[in-house]
């Protein structure tokens, strides 16, 4: 095949004044902007695009439209893209994939001689015996069966998001999409119109619907005009419907944007998916399907062969006749394999200008080039009876096979919303038989082909959507009629003995791999899917799923109902993870001391969504700046800005027993003017957040929780009470205040001199005691708390006060020499006192009883979050336990023992038992601690196991009891 570029007016999407240079394989190629990939390369001559997944036989175009896997290529470091539908750029390096060699000569395609030892599900038996080759066969399927390559040091590309709100959303952008969009603006709904493709048109862009080819252009331009002038319709073009969920909320693709549309009513207009044939060959570069050749030469301008073998079992393929023809491609013969057909004015046509028609006949076989590199001829033989031919053939020589026996709708988006579909015998394909509620069909998808009739069918679901929105309309449009033809011709698979002849060309499967599993007991849709694995590759069944239903069903005796179609599930296209996760919204937020931190020298982090100081002081010293940091806070004092934690305020009569509820520890009886440690457990019993209750009022509570979690207890504590209707106010309040840690032995000394009205005397302000008053004349509350071990103050202001306390504190602790920490020396000082960190020291399965905080929960309390599932953990026993650790040291006493990391492995005899969660050394103690996971039977204090560090090294490990520092906590209650 040697396709080359057409005269204009051929290739109504490429602009012939723009050239655009682009490589492929390495190798230097043009082509015109507005070209993909495939287009320009079939202009150039270059046939194959890929190799297939198994056999790594040679690919090439098949639908032009990115509804298969043969284009797929790989862009710098962008895999899996699909040829037939990305655009060339200046300079853009495209390259193949799943190629061992060269694309053109595959060192792999020697795998197809032995697929005869390779059946379907081969892969399931032949490897998992001896387990230990395992290893060695899994890198060797995966090199064979790879498609792209990742490149996991690529830069991240920009992604975003957007809402968007619609009366009415179209998916679909063809006669009847657009039709149905301007019914329903019409009637005054707002309407959103999709379409996958470039410019709206769908079908009119490139079928031929009359003799003199040139109704579409008409129909199309009159249409697109009407919807370009209605100011309610929004356009978007190049965008894919990726799914229907809940409510018509309908995720949009658009270049690197996702819309997040939700829709009162929809109609799905998405057309359908031209059907190949299953015949020896099938798969060969040079056997496309009736409507590529339109689009390629229409759209792009390019001669799609030389001389063709067309294959029309309805008119559209007498269409692709006379469009080849007009391309200046011979045409040597039409096989129709339909006995009894209407002849249509195409038909006509193709028989004026002098082509042989051929009835009852079908393709069966192509005649392969040297190396299966493209089409040298086609077989035909009589049609004798369902998937039967004669054995007598006649040979055509020609380079290109085109392919027009019928269509199946592109049902998925009704499918993902539990619509139904059934087997039409007379339509011979699957058709709606159910839709639900707000959403409406039209066009193809509904089994309305012919291009009025479809555009009438969009007027009524317009309407009909319109109505639905709630717009009152005006009359209602005529359905459209059934003129009881069908374009689709009911067995179009025609085995061969000698096999090829493909049914899913993503998978390399063939008529006897389903036959195979169907014998073996696979004889459900479903289960057959799932173990020859048709309909799962990239282009999800969209040619595979029909012909295997219909070989199934005959297989089994069972009719096309009864054996039914696989489920459909979102997404409808492959979708990139950058899509789903969409522009990281994280906003920067700063504390209301912030710029001081920068002013000390602070080196900032990112904590959450804050920045935080780090440690302070020169990077070259980090280790010593951190030491220098614990140091004071345990000989002198230290003051840390806390304003990130978490605040909830909580009013009402019913405020304690809300927290009651919600919380582990009891507090119904709290005092008031004292704080309470609180533990919070979702439903599954697992750890979600802590902090401390303080009681400033008997109906007033003052909850701390952590900086990444306030957010979801937040959310959580509203949740729960619109069920519960308790009496209370429940107010995020994080924002509100700024908050400083003021610890050390001499913080009391430090605090006192801007105290203006509050005791700070050990008896007057007992530890877990709070007050409120006066610091340096800022109106404040104060939390007497331990986080790291030391008397230690919690001063909460006004944020707008933040600054003025700050300074306030660090003037009066100058005689002392007061130092700020930051959150490095805070974490290793909290880790000598034995403190977890949620998150961090525990998981998304982490139950109270694993971690040691059985302390924490009330026994007498009648509820709370989680109680039951606590008390089934608890009965059932547990899998792990968190412990505090020391390391070993090592008989060398010159140097330290080597320091492990937080998720380095606990090993015991090969098998893992545990991971580290947090571990530091401490100068205090003068040795390496931490706290980390390990089997039950290793929780004893004095017990030794191995951690895991890097290159696989061993060191050893012993359970200490906790905390590490101060353990009677006399430090903190001075």
């Amino acid at each position: 095949m040697k396709p080359g570029r057409l005269a204009a007016p051929a290739g109504a999407r490429i602009d012939r004044n723009q050239t655009v240079e682009f490589s492929f394989d390495g190798k230097r190629y043009s082509g015109f902007a507005g070209d993909t990939i495939a287009s320009a390369l079939l202009a150039n001559g270059v046939s194959i695009l890929s190799r297939s997944f198994k056999y790594h036989r040679p690919r090439g175009v098949l639908t032009a439209a990115g509804q298969d896997s043969n284009t797929l290529v790989q862009i710098d470091d962008e895999t899996n893209v699909l040829a037939d539908r990305r655009a060339i750029e200046p300079g853009m390096a495209v390259t193949a994939q799943n190629v061992f060699g060269s694309l053109e000569s595959d060192h792999a395609n020697w795998i197809g001689h032995f697929s005869r030892f390779m059946p379907v599900g081969f892969y399931y038996k032949a490897f998992f015996r001896p387990k230990a080759l395992w290893p060695f066969w899994e890198k060797v399927i995966r090199r064979l069966a790879g498609l792209g390559v990742v490149n996991q040091e690529a830069d991240h590309g920009y992604y975003d998001k957007q809402y968007l709100f619609a009366d009415v959303a179209v998916v679909g952008g063809g006669p009847a999409g657009m039709a149905a969009a301007l019914e329903a603006a019409a009637d005054g709904a707002e309407v959103v119109l999709m379409d996958e493709n470039r410019v709206l048109g769908g079908s009119l862009n490139y079928a031929r619907l009359d003799a003199a080819g040139e109704r579409a252009e008409t129909l199309r331009a009159e249409l697109v005009a009407k919807v370009e002038a209605e100011a309610n319709i929004r356009v978007l073009t190049s965008a894919t419907c990726n799914g229907w969920f809940s409510d018509n909320w309908l995720p949009i693709i658009q270049g690197n944007r996702m819309y997040k549309l939700r829709a009162t009513a929809m109609v799905v207009a998405s057309g359908s998916f031209e059907q190949a044939m299953v015949f020896r060959n099938n798969d060969l570069p040079g056997v496309i399907m009736g409507s590529a050749a339109q689009r390629l030469i229409y759209q792009y301008g390019v001669k799609p062969g030389n001389r063709a073998v067309v294959v029309a079992a309805n008119g559209d393929g007498y269409g692709v006749a006379l469009d080849l023809l007009d391309a200046g491609v011979e045409v040597a013969c039409v096989v129709d394999p339909r006995a009894d057909a209407p002849g249509c004015e195409r038909h006509h046509a193709v028989i004026e200008r002098g082509v042989p028609v051929i009835r009852e006949t079908t393709v069966a076989e192509v005649m392969a080039a040297p190396g299966n590199k493209g089409v040298v001829g086609a077989r035909i033989a009589k049609v004798t009876g369902e998937g039967e031919t004669t054995v007598t053939t006649d040979r055509f020589t020609c380079d290109l096979v085109c392919v027009s026996v019928g269509y199946h709708p592109a049902a998925n988006l009704i499918c993902h919303a539990r619509g139904r579909m059934a087997y039409d015998n007379r339509q011979a394909t699957f058709a709606i038989a159910e839709l639900p509620a707000h959403m409406f069909a039209a066009g193809s998808v509904a089994g309305v082909y012919e291009a009025n009739g479809a555009a009438a069918s969009g007027r009524h679901a317009g309407w009909a959507a319109a109505r639905d929105a709630g717009h009152d309309g005006g009359t209602e449009p005529p359905a459209a009629g059934d003129d009881g033809s069908s374009p689709n011709f009911p067995w179009p698979i025609f085995p061969h003995q000698d096999g090829k002849d493909f049914v899913d060309f993503d998978e390399d499967l063939v008529v006897v791999d389903l036959l195979n599993a169907i014998a073996e007991g696979y004889d459900n849709i479903e289960l057959l899917k799932r173990f020859s694995t048709v309909g799962m590759g990239p282009s999800q069944g969209r040619h595979s799923s029909l012909p295997s239903v219909r070989i199934a069903a005959k297989a089994t005796g069972k009719t096309m109902d009864q054996t039914g179609t696989t489920t459909s599930r979102p997404p409808f296209t492959a979708e990139t993870f950058g899509h789903l996760a969409g522009r990281s919204f994280e906003p920067v937020r700063h504390t209301a001391m912030h710029w001081r931190h920068e002013e000390q020298g602070a080196r900032m982090m990112v904590a959450g969504q804050w920045i935080r100081p780090e440690y302070y002081g020169d990077p070259a010293n980090r280790e010593a700046n951190i030491k220098a940091e614990v140091m004071a806070v345990r000989e002198n004092v230290g003051i840390i800005d806390v304003s990130t934690l978490g605040g909830i305020e909580v009013h009402g009569p019913d405020a304690a027993e809300f927290l009651n509820r919600m919380y582990t520890f009891a507090y119904l009886k709290q005092p008031v003017h004292r704080a309470r440690y609180v533990l919070m457990t979702d439903q599954s019993g697992v750890i979600t957040d802590d902090g401390v209750a303080c009681r400033f009022h008997k109906n007033h509570f003052y909850v701390t929780a952590t900086t990444g979690g306030v957010g979801a207890v937040y959310q959580e504590m509203l949740f729960h009470n619109a069920q519960w209707r308790l009496d209370v106010c429940v107010i995020n309040s994080t924002a509100s205040y700024a908050g400083i840690n003021i610890a050390g032995p001499k913080a009391r000394n430090v605090l006192a001199r801007v105290s203006d009205d509050i005791d700070l005397s050990a008896e007057a302000f007992p530890y877990m005691g709070v007050r409120t008053g006066h610091i340096a004349g800022i109106p404040a509350r104060l939390l007497r708390v331990g986080f790291v071990g030391e008397l230690g103050y919690e001063v909460h202001v006004p944020a707008s006060h933040g600054e003025a306390l700050w300074d306030a504190l660090m003037e009066a602790g100058k005689p002392e020499g007061i130092r700020p920490f930051g959150i490095e020396a805070q974490r290793l000082l909290r880790l000598e006192k034995g403190h977890i960190i949620i998150n961090q020291d525990t998981d998304g399965l982490t139950h109270p009883h694993e971690a040691d905080m059985a302390w924490a929960i009330a026994r007498k309390k009648p509820y709370f979050v989680g109680m039951r599932s606590i008390a089934i953990q608890k009965d059932r026993g547990i899998e792990r336990k968190l412990v505090g650790f020391t390391i070993v040291e090592t008989n060398d006493t010159t140097t330290r023992a080597p320091e492990p990391k937080d998720c380095h492995l606990v090993i015991r005899d090969g098998t893992i038992t545990g991971r580290v969660t947090s571990v530091g050394y401490s100068h205090v103690l003068g040795k390496i601690i931490g706290i980390g996971y390990v089997a039950p039977d290793q929780a004893e204090v004095g017990t030794r196991f191995k951690i895991k560090i890097e290159q696989g090294r061993l060191i050893e490990a012993e359970v200490t009891a906790m905390p590490f520092y101060d353990p009677y906590g006399k430090r903190q209650e001075m």
